[in-house]
């Protein structure tokens, strides 16, 4: 779970330099340390390990004293024990003092570890909270020598499901996940505790080999010890505030600094336990964190009988909103919106989450009630409409498109309560033809709605089954523009044929009236993309999410999540790009509309571990439904290229026919910008010519030279022209396809190597390396795992990865080896892989390591 983390550390001791481990209570700072600790001890290294506890912090010298240092009697003073201290790290070899939970260390243990701090120039590893004020003791022995500072942030959907997976032996499903992500804001201990207790108490089931909820909450009574520790540390102001939050719940600022003091709230918020975000007025609320404290508060007996408390915040609760007038942001650019993401992923996707479920499942109690008491369309709509977004109620949403009545209703209400119920047909599996049908007899009943219902049913159609081969504008594009239904699918249409500058046409326009207001952004964002105007797509598709987010928008989130990912995945941008899937994740399976895009981004997710050499044993993708087909409208939404990728066959020839085999079906059926980003992530992993032909013919025929470098330097790689290659890096001019170029070189090292052709594989080696050096790049290479049948040991790998740029003494130093094991490594790599030389094996291994 931490290996990077830990890997960091390690790396920083190399050097010399100390280590200040930050985070809040259970986010795994003892857990690095001891990993840390360990791999260290197996090199050789005398590790000299203080723990802090609370109830010794008043003792004089108890941390000191676990050391068991070999005092003399009568000889016990701070000097004294500093100096039986220092002797032991002045002895031969390598030392590392460690220091577990600095803040907790007692005076007199702190006053010796400065002294033994001024004297030698061991590096220290130290843990201590997130935002804890230090007094000067404390600061004296940290601000000792070179310090790095490494922070444990709250851990994402895709760790929480691994962690998951480990605690409990099978991984949960999607909503469990993000169930319990949700309430533990991604703290580690929390996370375990909670998947432990639920189990437990029998509310986690397994169910087809995941384990599910089997009630609506996961809170338990073996949980209170838990969340009892976690506050142990809390003032008694600072508990009764929580007491007052977990009966308001969500809140304004301003409203709970009309019943808690001020000292109070900023201390809860100063120890983590206080998360305050802007709402959609541009104003501040704030909620408990992590949420399962408020269900520990809920769950009270106390907190149900304090009558005084609730009757002092029962006038509050009426009080109005505080407008705040609308600012927005006229700067624009690429920098900005990922500068803002990347500051976003300090921000509790949990409380994100939390509030967009409140808020759904108030609208969706309200809207109901509303329908229940007037069957109009209008009713009907406005309820629908929540469903296309959050968590679907099948039965309210079946009762609703049956029991409305149509009289005097607005034609745009009926028509989105008919398309609804269409698609509601076919997300309970009754397939395209009954939803045809529901939309034929609708028409049938309402003749002056037949060119809507007529779009409606192509885009069903050409969604679920084939686009048209007929590119000319789709009937009553024109004449529909006041629903914008014809202009919109028409746009649609022209985007699953890779025909990107038709997409834009059909979408241009504000589109106040539209009948489906996210289906032009998610157009014109994605048509930008599928033109080679990534920058631009993403800018458009993070500010659009960003509003989503802010107006608690789950279908917008989801939309232009899906848009932003395939761009930041295009750039390489791994880190930011699996954070916001993680974000969309935490809210659970949305509603029936956007399940497709959220089972893609699924798959997007679990793409990057399916190239990888050390594969995790279990992938958030698997989460994904399974029972679609292999090709989609849409990149990811058909299966296909997932599988092709994860299963893929070590032999590049299986793989070019089964790559070919597929674009050509997604061809077949219409879905032309799927077939491209399936040739085009085909080719970069593994470059054959059967793929490039195809890849070339689609641009080709749609127009597009965006990628003409990238498709000549493909071709000079597949006719193994050495000479042209080089002569096309060396004038090679950076475009949006600078980071796939590197992929491409990679995929080709590791081909030729597979093929056993040492001297093309040695040519690629070399043109990869000088291609890296000239444009650098922070960002790891997909490229798919050689070492399948023959893995190298994680040793193996270590080496290969110094190997390219180290020699045997540096590395052996290094790892605390000697250099001649480094060579015996080198050469049992050199075997297993199939490299001829130190660079080539170094260009094979360079992103097989776990992310960092």
């Amino acid at each position: 779970m931490f290996d990077s983390e830990v890997q960091r550390i390690l790396d920083f001791v190399a050097r010399g330099i100390g280590v200040r481990v930050v985070g809040s209570p259970g986010s795994g700072k003892t857990t690095v340390l001891r990993s840390v600790i360990g791999n260290l001890e197996k090199s050789g290294v005398s590790v000299h390990f203080i723990s802090g506890l609370r109830t010794h912090r008043t003792i004089p010298y108890a941390a000191i004293k676990g050391l068991g240092l070999d005092v003399r009697p009568g000889r016990s003073g701070v000097l004294d024990i500093a100096d039986v201290f220092s002797s032991q790290l002045a002895k031969t070899g390598k030392h590392l003092l460690v220091v577990d939970d600095l803040h907790l260390v007692d005076s007199e243990s702190l006053a010796v570890l400065e002294a033994v701090r001024r004297r030698s120039d061991c590096p220290m590893v130290a843990t201590a909270p997130e935002t804890w004020s230090f007094s000067r003791g404390q600061l004296a022995v940290l601000n000792n020598g070179r310090e790095a500072h490494l922070q444990l942030d709250p851990l994402h959907y895709e760790q929480v499901h691994f962690l998951i997976a480990q605690v409990l032996g099978a991984p949960a499903d999607a909503d469990t996940t993000a169930r319990i992500l949700t309430k533990s804001a991604g703290n580690p201990r929390l996370i375990v505790r909670i998947a432990e207790t639920a189990s437990l108490s029998n509310l986690l089931v397994m169910k087809d080999k995941q384990w599910s909820m089997s009630a609506e909450s996961l809170w338990n009574e073996h949980l209170r010890g838990t969340v009892e520790a976690l506050l142990a540390e809390l003032s008694p102001d600072e508990f009764t505030a929580l007491h007052i939050m977990a009966i308001l719940g969500t809140a304004r600022v301003d409203v709970l600094h009309k019943v808690i003091h001020s000292d109070a709230l900023e201390g809860l918020e100063r120890r983590g336990f206080l998360s305050v975000l802007a709402d959609q007025h541009n104003g501040s609320i704030a909620a408990i964190s992590p949420p399962v404290i408020a269900d520990y508060f809920r769950g009270s007996k106390n907190l149900r009988d304090r009558k005084l408390l609730r009757s002092k915040i029962a006038g509050v609760l009426e009080a109005a909103p505080h407008e705040v007038p609308e600012e927005r942001a006229t700067s624009d650019g690429l920098s900005r919106v990922l500068s803002s993401l990347r500051l976003e992923k300090g921000d509790d996707d949990a409380i994100t989450s939390r509030q967009i479920h409140e808020q759904s499942t108030e609208r969706e109690r309200i809207r109901f009630e509303r329908w229940q008491a007037n069957k109009s369309a209008a009713n009907a709509a406005a309820l629908l409409r929540i469903y296309w977004g959050a968590p679907l109620n099948v039965e309210r949403a079946r009762r609703v498109c049956s029991e409305t009545t149509d009289f005097d209703a607005d034609p745009k209400d009926l028509l989105f309560v008919t398309i609804t119920e269409a698609m509601l047909a076919i997300h309970t599996g009754r397939g395209t033809s009954a939803a045809v049908d529901i939309l034929q007899k609708f028409a049938g009943d309402n003749p002056h709605l037949s060119a809507e219902i007529d779009d409606a049913i192509l885009f069903l159609k050409a969604s679920h089954g084939r686009v048209p081969l007929d590119t000319s504008p789709v009937p009553g594009a024109i004449e529909n523009r006041k629903t914008g239904m014809g202009s919109l699918v028409h746009g649609l249409l022209e985007l699953y044929r890779l025909n990107p500058a038709a997409a834009l046409e059909a979408v241009d326009g504000p589109g106040d009236d539209d009948a489906f207001p996210h289906l032009r952004p998610f157009i014109r964002s994605f048509a930008l993309f599928g033109a080679g105007r990534v920058e631009e797509s993403l800018v458009l598709a993070l500010d659009w999410r960003a509003e989503a987010r802010k107006s608690l928008d789950q279908f917008g989130v989801i939309t232009s999540s899906y848009v932003a990912a395939h761009g930041l995945l295009y750039g390489g941008h791994f880190e930011e790009a699996e954070y916001l899937m993680s974000s969309v994740f935490a809210m659970g399976r949305p509603g029936f509309v956007v399940d497709s895009l959220y089972d893609a981004m699924l798959r997007l997710a679990g793409l990057r571990h399916a190239t990888t050499a050390l594969l995790p044993a279990l992938s958030i993708a698997a989460q994904a439904r399974t029972e679609v087909a292999d090709v989609g409208p849409l990149p990811g939404i058909g299966k296909g290229a997932y599988e092709l990728i994860v299963h893929n066959n070590t032999q590049p020839s299986t793989f070019d026919r089964k790559a070919t085999k597929l674009i050509r079906r997604q061809l077949k059926s219409g879905y032309v910008l799927e077939a491209m980003m399936t040739a085009l992530l085909c080719t970069c992993l593994c470059p054959g010519r059967p793929v490039l032909d195809l890849l070339q013919k689609i641009l080709r025929d749609s127009g597009l030279n965006v990628h003409d470098q990238l498709l000549a330097i493909a071709s000079a790689v597949v006719e193994g022209d050495h000479k042209l290659l080089g002569l096309l890096l060396k004038h090679y001019e950076p475009d949006i396809d600078t980071y796939q170029v590197g992929m491409l070189l990679r995929g080709a090292l590791k081909r030729h190597v597979i093929e056993g052709d040492a001297t093309a594989a040695d040519a690629m080696a070399q043109a990869s390396s000088v291609f890296a050096v000239r444009f650098p790049s922070a960002n790891e290479q997909l490229s798919f795992n050689s070492f399948r049948t023959t893995p190298l040991t994680e040793r193996e790998i270590e080496v290969a990865i110094l190997a390219g740029h180290l020699t045997n003494v540096e590395i052996g130093e290094q790892l605390g080896i000697s250099a001649r094991t480094v060579e015996n490594h080198i050469s049992n790599a050199l075997r297993k892989s199939g490299a001829t030389s130190r660079n080539s094996l170094f260009m094979l291994v360079g992103n097989s390591l776990p992310p960092r």
